[in-house]
């Protein structure tokens, strides 16, 4: 992969010109008093290093004549690797992840000025840390003062996200190798779940069968927190408790996905746990399984991102208009959004590095973000039928027999030269399949 990181950075340099980035690796996050969650290093910071150890910066400099990727990173301490593990140290920093030059992270101010000095701009995104915020920010503002002597340094910081985001957003051939098998594991943890689940269990134990597959099977474990919500829980857009006792005659939402070398998967399904849909059950997830299958069809080269949603809102609300829920005429209802109360989220987002990853998903209001070939995007739309949803005055209440039931089907699409895969392809979501 250094190949690859490599290629990344060079990639990045020839977008920033004489300019010089500057990345920060993410912190340690504390669970409680002294420990520690296990590291997850800043997604930016990784994929341009593959560095994975906290109190280290990544500086890019493409006009340096000597040192166009500098580290600086913890040095080698032997009391410290006995409590935490062995660090890279200084050295293998340059031979193991290729950089230039590195050097002790307790000398980053000293050594700092000379990589910024020349440059036009600096490219930073300020982020949670605001310590190091402060940190670049007062090496910018000294270089200000002393500009008038020199007649070079940088005269503005720009956010790297705009020039980074653009690359992240396309995926590379080793890229989609990590993301295909963190689907593969995740697809087995789902249909397993689908195997097991029945009247009587608890959610908890969906959830650890499920994440046992994610690690045995190599990953790092789940991407998020796993969702798996019975009955009304279903509800719940990010219900995360996992504590009830599933019971016959409900349906049970699974949203679960595997982070594999720092690569993410993202799968929902909504299965009954009994075997059979009640009918109620049956008409509203064919509602959303049709809705996603319309959306899924949109995924295409050319096509704008916010047609897979629309798409699967017209969908949506013509099945609630047909079953009662709603009533109107159907383009009014969708101006008007009265769709939200059963249907309150947008269908997609990016995947990759993060679960929901970064890219624009509209260049102003009359510019869409447009799909291209690499993409990998996420196809989820839902029914939450929740218990005492406000409606407009103009609505029905609803039938009590639809309350309580939440619905939602969601798989990892990739955009292709002539149209879309559906990675996740290998769960069932058929309703002659998810019964039994």
């Amino acid at each position: 992969m250094q190949a690859e990181y490599r290629q990344r950075r060079e990639q990045l340099m020839a977008k920033i010109g004489d300019g010089t980035a500057i990345f920060r690796s993410a912190p340690m996050a504390v669970m409680h008093n002294d420990v520690e969650y296990v590291y997850r290093q800043d997604s930016d910071f990784f994929y341009l290093t593959g560095f994975n150890e906290p109190q280290a910066v990544a500086v890019l400099a493409p006009h340096h004549s000597e040192h166009r990727f500098v580290l600086f990173v913890q040095p080698k301490d032997r009391e410290k690797e006995v409590w935490t593990g062995y660090l890279c140290g200084v050295d293998a920093a340059k031979e193991i992840y290729g950089a230039d030059e590195a050097y002790p992270i307790s000398e980053l101010d000293e050594k700092l000025p000379q990589y910024l000095e020349k440059a036009s701009r600096i490219y930073y995104h300020l982020g949670r840390d605001r310590n190091f915020n402060d940190q670049i920010l007062k090496h910018y503002q000294s270089l200000l003062r002393t500009y008038p002597k020199r007649g070079t340094g940088p005269i503005a910081i720009e956010d790297t996200g705009p020039v980074l985001n653009s690359m992240r957003l396309i995926k590379s051939e080793a890229e989609l190798g990590l993301m295909r098998q963190a689907v593969a594991i995740a697809t087995e943890a789902h249909n397993y779940a689908q195997e097991i689940a029945a009247p009587g269990r608890y959610e908890y134990e969906i959830q650890a069968e499920m994440e046992r597959i994610f690690r045995v099977r190599g990953g790092m474990g789940p991407a998020y927190p796993s969702i798996v919500a019975s009955g009304v829980n279903a509800c719940v857009l990010h219900y995360i408790e996992n504590n009830r006792q599933m019971q016959n005659g409900e349906l049970l939402l699974i949203d679960a996905g595997c982070a594999y070398g720092y690569y993410n998967s993202d799968i929902t399904r909504t299965f009954p746990i009994g075997g059979k849909f009640t009918p109620e059950q049956k008409m509203l997830y064919e509602i959303v399984l049709e809705a996603q299958k319309q959306a899924i069809a949109q995924v295409k080269p050319g096509n704008p991102f916010k047609l897979v949603h629309d798409t699967a809102v017209r969908v949506i609300t013509e099945g609630l208009v047909e079953l009662g829920i709603l009533k109107g005429e159907i383009d009014k209802l969708i101006e008007e959004e009265k769709y939200k109360p059963y249907y309150m989220h947008r269908t997609s987002h990016w995947l990759g590095l993060d679960v929901h990853d970064v890219g624009v998903y509209q260049h102003g209001q009359d510019k869409p973000q447009i799909l291209q070939p690499g993409q990998i995007l996420t196809v989820e739309p839902g029914l939450y039928i929740v218990p005492d949803t406000k409606l407009a005055e103009d609505q029905p209440e609803t039938d009590p027999r639809w309350v309580g039931i939440g619905i939602r089907i969601e798989d990892d699409v990739l955009v292709t030269p002539d149209g879309h895969e559906v990675l996740t392809a290998g769960v069932p979501k058929a309703v002659n399949e998810v019964e039994r």
